[in-house]
């Protein structure tokens, strides 16, 4: 029962689950929240509940955008406060009566003074404004403003009174009566007793702004309890869509805002968690070998959480149309780098998921649902990249057909704008088109090698294996009967055999440098015969490192690499190695000239191919070919390679090594079946 708590037993497994978990609660932090609503409804569509009636009485509150243009019109129509500092005008005034006085009186008459002390006084009083503010308040418009008096009392007064310094030094010469000589009044250097003392006042105009906006009403009518709202197969009018989103905006201002929010936010807590920990649980049980692997799990959270997080901001900020989204492309991207199992219960994941933030739930989870199983059944033989494409056709127009036919169900008619709710369709078509690319940047960035590469890499006719198949055609034969064999082990023990296929074909790529000293490769003489046994196994060796060189050069993934680097682990050349023995009988060989770089393999299809290209490359040397023969034969090669420990780390059993050695013999009996003599002719 406590079999989980073994720590040390089961720490890869708790790894994985606090993983999942803190996937589910970050993605539970990230999604923006909206209120829930106990009802679902779209305007213009008909209603799918029962009949309605107000539980009690409730304002029909205002839509936040007739509020927000209510208040704009409020404020952008409020007049600005200003004030008079009436402190200046004092100032200025008995300047000019001190100054003239003092220094004028004695030259200019009494009445010049009277005339120009009106003229500023009166200026004053209006109101002298700088030009920049003068500017500003032209600009927006504005006729009217506030002035403060005294107490903050304010007096409504039409913009234009205030003048400009310039403006009242003109006007006082420019309406001068005839008796007043303008140079002589010009002589009294009027704009020394010119200042503004209007004062814009921000604090005050805020403030009466602000409280304009309270004073606008939040509801525009009320509803009485018991009040019919809506019944069912009725159309959601605008008014009753007014009425549908006060009941619920009244209904979450009595269950209290924030405190929802938060149990919605544990709600959805407790649904990612129940379904990604379901998700681990089911592939941990059925997806073994798949989910043990880190970047599996990263890919399929990556995966989950980045279309969930999509579904939600867009519905909340109403950016796209959910049917917009290509949810498909979970599906097919799982599919291209794990396997069907995994792929299908993440997308459906994915859809439960996502269902929580939109509108209708029950059609977009059908038609998601039956597109997705759509484009699984098209992507059952994975084999070419095209297939992709043909596969997001086939799951647009099940897409369409399904959203069509719950349109139909729920609103009972076309009508002429219907067409344009195929418009996310659209999109959906070409962000689908583009898994390719992203299909290439995942590859890149976790390191995965699709089937779709394998396939496309197997081809006899790359310019990899063409090119092998023309310089050593011998070297190619004899990877093309160690994929036959390899990929029919896999198939037994368990594997990836596209994968080994693949690989076998490419794994002695190296040869093509010195075919000939490969025996695959000659005809009738040996060029080993001029060379020393340590240079001839320096030369057998290097096609090992040849071959890692040409493979990073072509750019081969790291998987297909790995199987040039491992499938002769860490042996010894024993041709070379033994003859040079016995060319210094007295002395102590050392046989790491002799000797592969390595490493081992360590994984179970890397296990199998070394096994193969071994029994495969010596069952030539056979003289003979029956079963007793073969069977010896490849028992003792295989034994050989066993207790030599070069399967060491990987992850085959004896069990799997008895049933390689079995399918082995099959395919060797198969491959070196003796052929009937076919008779000849006897002339008369």
């Amino acid at each position: 029962m406590f079999k989980f708590l073994h720590w040390e037993q089961n720490r890869p497994y708790i790894y994985r689950v606090l993983i999942f978990i803190t996937v589910a609660t970050l993605l539970t932090i990230a999604i923006p929240i909206k209120r829930t609503s106990q009802y679902q409804y779209t305007k213009d569509k008909p209603w799918q509940g029962a009949l309605l009636t107000a539980p009690y009485d409730f304002p029909i509150y205002k839509s936040e955008e007739q509020l927000r243009r209510e208040q704009d019109s409020a404020t952008r129509y409020q007049p600005p406060v200003y004030s008079l500092q009436n402190d200046i005008t004092m100032m200025m005034m008995q300047e000019l009566r001190d100054e003239f006085f003092a220094h004028m009186s004695d030259n200019i008459p009494n009445y010049y003074f009277a005339y120009l002390n009106e003229q500023l006084q009166q200026a004053y009083d209006n109101g002298i404004i700088d030009i920049d503010e003068l500017t500003k308040l032209q600009s927006t418009e504005t006729l009217e403003v506030f002035i403060k008096k005294e107490g903050n009392e304010l007096e409504r007064v039409n913009a234009g009174r205030f003048q400009t310094l310039k403006e009242v030094h003109d006007k006082i010469l420019r309406e001068a009566p005839d008796s007043i000589s303008a140079p002589l009044l010009k002589s009294m250097n009027i704009s020394n007793f010119l200042k503004t003392n209007v004062t814009y006042e921000p604090n005050i105009t805020e403030q009466i702004k602000h409280e304009a906006i309270q004073r606008i009403s939040p509801s525009k009518g009320m509803v009485q309890a018991g009040q019919r709202i809506i019944d069912r197969g009725e159309i959601v009018t605008p008014y009753t869509y007014d009425l549908l989103r006060s009941l619920e905006i009244e209904k979450n201002k009595r269950a209290g805002g924030t405190i929802q929010i938060n149990h919605i936010r544990i709600g959805i807590l407790i649904i990612s968690l129940t379904s990604l920990l379901t998700l681990i649980f089911y592939l941990s049980n059925v997806a073994r070998r798949y989910v043990a692997n880190r970047k599996n799990n990263i890919l399929v959270l990556t995966s989950i959480s980045l279309f969930v997080l999509l579904t939600s901001i867009s519905t909340y900020w109403s950016i796209i149309s959910p049917y917009a989204i290509p949810y498909v492309m979970v599906l097919m991207l799982l599919r291209m780098f794990l396997d069907s199992h995994t792929a299908l219960l993440s997308y459906i994941m994915t859809i439960l998921l996502s269902a929580l933030f939109v509108t209708d739930p029950l059609s977009f989870i059908l038609v998601q649902l039956i597109s997705g199983i759509g484009a699984l059944i098209s992507l059952q033989d994975l084999t070419n990249r095209s297939q992709m494409i043909y596969s997001s056709f086939k799951v647009i127009s099940l897409n369409i057909i399904t959203y069509l036919g719950m349109f139909l169900i729920t609103d009972g008619q076309f009508t002429s704008n219907s067409w344009k709710l195929l418009l996310p369709f659209g999109i959906n078509l070409v962000l689908l088109n583009t898994t390719y690319i992203l299909a290439a940047a995942v590859e890149r960035i976790f390191g995965y090698v699709s089937n779709v590469s394998l396939v496309e890499l197997g081809d006899i006719n790359s310019p990899l294996l063409k090119a092998l198949s023309e310089t050593a055609p011998g070297t190619f034969q004899h990877s093309l009967q160690v994929s036959i064999l390899s990929v029919a082990a896999t198939e037994k023990v368990g594997g990836d055999t596209q994968l080994i296929r693949t690989g076998a074909l490419y794994h002695d790529i190296g040869k093509m440098k010195n075919p000939v000293f490969f025996t695959e490769n000659q005809g009738s003489t040996n060029p080993h015969d001029s060379y020393s046994a340590l240079d001839s196994a320096a030369i057998i060796i290097r096609h090992v490192t040849d071959g890692i060189a040409l493979a990073q050069k072509h750019n081969l993934p790291t998987p297909i690499i790995e199987f040039i680097r491992t499938h002769h682990s860490t042996s010894l050349v024993k041709y070379f190695y033994n003859t040079y023995c016995n060319e210094h009988p007295d002395e102590e060989v050392d046989p790491a000239p002799f000797t592969y770089p390595g490493p081992r393999p360590y994984t179970r299809e890397q296990g199998i191919l070394m096994l193969a290209d071994a029994t495969e490359a010596s069952s030539r040397s056979l003289k003979e070919y029956t079963p007793e023969i073969i069977r010896t034969h490849v028992n003792r090669i295989i034994d050989s390679i066993v207790t030599d420990g070069h399967l060491n780390d990987t992850p085959l059993t004896f069990r799997d090594i008895q049933t390689i050695k079995e399918v082995f013999i099959s395919k060797l009996q198969t491959m070196y079946h003796s052929r009937i003599a076919y008779p000849e002719i006897k002339k008369a």
